[in-house]
């Protein structure tokens, strides 16, 4: 993704925040391929009626940063969730970010995924039937990457501003939002709808459309993968009300037989 860091850095004012986040409860730390790689993890702050927490994985924007997109605030749109702020890698740059194809960076980012799934197990009840990925422009790539590569273990997903890579292939049906921007100028918004069509056709649902409200349309509403997307008329941002949008989509969809 060709995004300049001086455009990621305006991911905080683009987002409406408070001013100040509330204290992480843990920062992991997984040592992957002989790298430190670390996420803040929020544990669940209200009980879930199943017993076991709903997992969010959260990636950041190339040139962003774990500290800095907490302040989205998946972990207060989903109390009983456990949401897991990923620290991403300096690419050849010095930008931080993750993986957008299979094999790329020897798959440095799938395998932190991997590492991360099998400690947070160990350290939470986890509900391996609701497990979910979203990330932001450079994190969205890798959330679409996830779900190429990692459909088996995810329940849905919602990138918001990216952009899916050709040699990257949905084979697995899945239900997904994308969040877009019509007027974004980082990711082009004609590559977000190339994505979007992608996910139509894996599901099955393309031209079984429906409104679902202000910019807002959900294709394959009574299907087991339904994807919906909320297109704005801003830019390359990360609108308010996103984490609550994707917070109550991603209750609605576990997955199908997990555990």
């Amino acid at each position: 993704m060709t995004m300049r860091l001086a455009a990621c850095t305006l991911l905080a004012t683009a987002m409406t925040f408070a001013a100040h986040a509330a204290s992480a409860e843990t920062v992991m730390t997984w040592r992957v391929a002989g790298e430190a790689r670390q996420a803040i993890v929020y544990e669940p702050s209200a009980s879930s009626p199943t017993g076991s927490s709903p997992l969010v994985l959260s990636f950041h924007g190339r040139g962003d940063d774990m500290e800095n997109f907490q302040y989205t605030r998946m972990h207060e749109a989903w109390p009983q969730a456990i949401v897991v702020y990923f620290q991403g890698l300096p690419n050849g740059e010095g930008y931080r970010g993750w993986q957008v194809e299979k094999g790329q960076q020897d798959d440095r980012d799938l395998k932190l995924v991997d590492a991360a799934l099998a400690s947070l197990r160990e350290k939470f009840k986890v509900d391996d039937a609701r497990i979910y990925a979203t990330g932001f422009s450079n994190g969205a790539s890798f959330t679409y990457l996830l779900w190429a590569e990692r459909a088996g273990v995810f329940a849905a997903y919602a990138p918001v501003a990216g952009r899916i890579r050709p040699s990257v292939r949905l084979t697995q049906p899945r239900p997904m939002v994308h969040v877009a921007g019509r007027r974004d100028p980082q990711v082009r918004f004609t590559d977000q709808l190339q994505a979007i069509d992608a996910a139509l056709r894996v599901d099955n649902v393309a031209g079984k459309s429906a409104s679902c409200g202000s910019e807002c349309t959900i294709y394959g509403g009574d299907t087991a993968a339904p994807v919906v997307t909320w297109i704005h008329q801003g830019g390359h941002t990360y609108p308010n009300g996103t984490s609550e949008r994707i917070a109550m989509f991603f209750r609605e969809h576990p997955r199908p037989g997990g555990k």
